[in-house]
């Protein structure tokens, strides 16, 4: 979700304006992924770089967190959405464990899309982390196999992403799912994440519907989680 920081310098603001209004987005990325049937959508909103950042910032970053999760329950649980976390959740302000604790456990029950914010997280702090538990496991070096990786991860129950959006023109992974997204296909967009709309995130599942995901060999096929949200997309048209 990038581009909250020049949003809000094109407009004469403090960065924390960008981030207040990306907000919207986020409502609208969720609103668009229900009606899309998507499952799993995952978004990073704090990485463990970010914690360079200036300390005013991230105080309001959290402070928006906290609020932002307290104003959402309730919305969240009447669409079926359920939310999860992912990423160093140790290394946040209390406040911010607390409440992110407590809407997690209200909206357990929820069997719709799984919303996973990815907050104090890295690709490579979770790799790291999985060696670590391995290791702990005192699993012998020749029974290691993906699958071993794969069950130490941060959410071994989360399927790999199927498709990769990121905001602002940027073109890079930033150190985000780097085990996961080995396949998933990946759109940029030139549009900043305040202004990134439902009409945005259906354009990419749209043009990720045209490609044939070949998992580098030759014939292979969407998988069935992509056609039905094919099939969605399909009714609205």
């Amino acid at each position: 979700m990038d581009g909250n920081g020049r949003w809000a310098r094109e407009r004469g603001e403090e960065r924390v304006f960008g981030h207040a209004s990306g907000v919207e987005s986020v409502r609208s990325a969720v609103s668009a992924a229900g009606e899309l049937g998507v499952e799993y959508l995952t978004l990073y909103a704090f990485s463990t770089e970010n914690w360079s950042r200036p300390r005013e910032e991230i105080n309001a970053l959290m402070e928006l967190l906290v609020k932002s999760l307290a104003g959402e329950v309730n919305e969240l649980i009447r669409k079926g959405v359920r939310l999860r976390s992912t990423g160093d959740i140790s290394a946040l302000p209390e406040a911010c464990i607390s409440g992110l604790r407590d809407v997690e456990a209200q909206t357990a029950h929820c069997t719709g899309l799984n919303l996973i914010l990815a907050l104090s997280y890295s690709g490579r702090w979770e790799l790291t982390e999985a060696v670590r538990r391995i290791v702990r496991s005192g699993t012998p070096a020749e029974n290691i196999v993906e699958d071993t990786i794969r069950q130490h991860l941060s959410m071994p129950d989360v399927p790999d992403p199927e498709l990769l959006v990121r905001t602002s023109g940027e073109q890079r992974l930033s150190n985000f799912l780097l085990w996961q997204l080995a396949y998933s296909e990946l759109h940029f967009t030139p549009v900043m994440w305040p202004d990134f709309r439902e009409d945005h995130f259906k354009a990419a599942v749209l043009e990720f519907r045209g490609r044939e995901r070949r998992f580098g060999r030759t014939g292979d096929q969407v998988s069935g989680g992509v056609q039905d949200i094919k099939q969605g997309i399909k009714k609205e048209e």
